[in-house]
């Protein structure tokens, strides 16, 4: 009874902390790993002592990684893979072999390391933070960007390296100079049979077993077949002597292109989430802080050596491998110059292999988090630095040079509204121009749909002088930025009066703004939303003729509406109170139809 107690006690501990840690963690912008870390070193032995068992954590909190992997090998299919060759398996390998092989050297040189260590240490040091990386792309708005299509090609090279390596430490660990022959060659035969077992079994029997378990119509027992699938697997591997982790990815890259795919990673993904929040929060308890006082420069020396290394390497890569400019190299180095949550796997591996003692352990514990730790402050700082728009690569001469015919359409912005746009003109042989200020987009657009589009700032009177836009009869704006889109407008107006302008707007505010500077607005998802709503009500029982006269009864409401609140807009009460009135009117107007 009392083991009962403890356990639910240590379950509620745990909880508590992530859920304190985490979001505090997110708000500060450090990400939910360095929250994890830091719970765990709030809850661990050396700060509150909530819990002190921090062997049977680890044991458990192991599973979140072997369900990272299985997850990751999901995810990895053939084809995908091939479409991203160059990215990933060029610049991701040469990001890894070169840092590894410098760390490496560091390791075996500077710091005295064995060969196997020093090996595992490069290659270890190598690996980024998928986590702390992608999340800080997705929130900052850039896995689009040329630095963040690069960072995710090396991060998923990482993490395919990633599951050699860890199968590689056990290996060399037992390559030292007390290993017998018989010992290698029967290890070495244990480990082919059961990786043959798990390819076999995976190819043969795993399809028809998820095709009876989808039949029975029972979630919970896809779910433990999911579970069974790859625990099962990681703990045949453990037997063999390697990698529970291997054994889970092998599992996930076999039923990479099953159809039961989705489904099973939705089922394993909760469960991935918490028992890998649960491995960080263990790394955390058994981080030794103590480090902290009695050797803090020798820390703080490895962090910024760390980080220093990699920034630079990063940068020569994203440089002459990945084809970036400067700033876009610079942004990329940043992004993944931290250490990563797979080096915690394969350090501790290389722990308990005795590859490092105890004290190296820690340091390199201490030092991947400080690095990860330092992440977002460099980020915001490389951010602040590169503030000033540049352009992403230098504008070829021909790109510059506007050469054209009186146009009758000028289009802004080469987007996906801007190429439907010119698409239809040029089938109705209008003749039209495009400005863009994207090199790629001018790239991209002239290979595809050889449409007559250059380089050029739209606020600048000489490039809308150069593109004869005195002679056009409409000028057409679809830039995605609501406020360039309204100065843009507002220039345009100015210069040239007689001039219609239709430009996109991005909501009701920006309607009343571009109706200000004398431009008609085109609401960006108005009419998709109606066509939407239209095929809804056929589908819900009304007869096209009746939804269509819905659809253009609501048209004509909302632009009355639209109009009234225009004539308020700055008194935010009037505006609510006229969005009310619209509603109950609009019901009326229907009512009164149904009648």
């Amino acid at each position: 009874m009392p083991h009962e107690g403890s356990l639910l006690q240590t379950a509620v501990i745990f909880l508590f902390a992530a859920v304190l840690a985490v979001p505090l963690a997110k708000r500060l912008q450090l990400g939910a790993v360095i929250g994890y870390l830091l719970a765990g070193v709030a809850i661990g032995p050396q700060a509150l002592g909530l819990i002190r068992d921090t062997e049977s954590v680890a044991h458990i909190s192991e599973l979140g990684v072997v369900l990272l992997l299985f997850i990751i090998g999901l995810e990895l299919s053939p084809k995908r893979l091939w479409l991203m060759r160059k990215s990933v398996f060029g610049v991701g390998a040469a990001q890894v072999l070169l840092t590894g092989a410098v760390i490496g050297a560091i390791a075996l040189f500077g710091f005295a390391q064995s060969l196997p260590a020093a090996l595992v240490l490069g290659l270890g040091l190598a690996l980024s933070s998928t986590a702390l990386g992608l999340q800080s792309l997705a929130e900052s708005k850039q896995l689009n960007a040329p630095h963040g299509r690069l960072a995710f090609a090396i991060l998923l090279f990482q993490d395919i390296a990633a599951i050699p390596l860890i199968a590689l430490v056990p290996l060399l660990a037992a390559s030292g100079p007390d290993t017998s022959h018989g010992d290698s060659l029967e290890h070495a035969l244990k480990v082919f049979a059961s990786i043959a077992v798990v390819i076999v079994g995976g190819r043969y029997l795993l399809r028809p077993v998820f095709r009876i378990v989808a039949r029975t119509g029972l979630p919970e027992v896809s779910t433990a077949t999911a579970l069974l699938v790859v625990i099962g697997t990681a703990w045949l591997m453990e037997e063999a002597g390697i990698s529970m982790a291997l054994g889970a990815f092998l599992a996930g890259l076999l039923l990479a292109d099953s159809e039961y795919r989705h489904e099973l990673e939705s089922q394993i993904e909760p469960f991935k989430g918490l028992l890998l929040g649960l491995f960080f929060i263990s790394v955390g308890m058994g981080a030794n802080l103590s480090l902290l006082l009695e050797m803090p420069l020798v820390l703080l020396g490895l962090t910024l050596l760390l980080i220093a290394v990699k920034l630079t390497l990063l940068i020569v890569v994203g440089r002459l491998a990945g084809g970036l400019n400067s700033a876009s190299a610079l942004r990329l180095g940043m992004v993944l110059a931290a250490g990563g949550e797979f080096a915690f796997v394969v350090f501790k591996l290389g722990k308990d292999q005795g590859l490092f003692d105890t004290q190296t352990y820690d340091l390199l514990m201490m030092t991947i988090t400080l690095s990860m730790a330092l992440t977002p402050l460099l980020m915001l700082g490389c951010a602040r630095a590169l503030k000033r728009p540049q352009p992403q690569r230098e504008v070829p001469e021909q790109y510059k040079q506007i050469q054209t015919d009186a146009p009758r359409v000028v289009i802004v912005g080469m987007g996906r509204m801007g190429q439907i746009v010119s698409r239809i003109l040029r089938a109705q042989k209008i003749p039209f121009i495009a400005l863009e200020t994207s090199v790629d987009a001018i790239e991209m657009t002239r290979m595809f749909e050889q449409a007559p589009v250059f380089y050029g700032d739209p606020l600048r009177a000489e490039v809308l002088h150069a593109a004869k836009v005195g002679e056009a009869e409409y000028f057409v704006i679809t830039t995605d930025d609501p406020e360039v889109t309204t100065r843009t407008a507002e220039r345009v107006k100015r210069l040239y009066p007689h001039l219609k302008v239709l430009a996109r707007a991005r909501n009701r505010q920006h309607v009343h703004k571009l109706i200000d500077v004398g431009a008609e607005p085109i609401r960006e998802t108005f009419y998709s939303s109606l066509e939407m709503t239209r095929r809804a009500l056929v589908g819900l029982g009304l007869s096209d003729e009746q939804a269509a006269d819905r659809i253009a009864r609501f048209t004509q409401h909302d632009e009355e509406v639209l109009v009234a609140q225009g004539q308020v807009r700055d008194d935010r009460a009037k505006v609510m109170q006229t969005a009310k009135e619209a509603r109950v009117e609009l019901e009326r107007l229907f009512d009164s139809d149904a009648d």
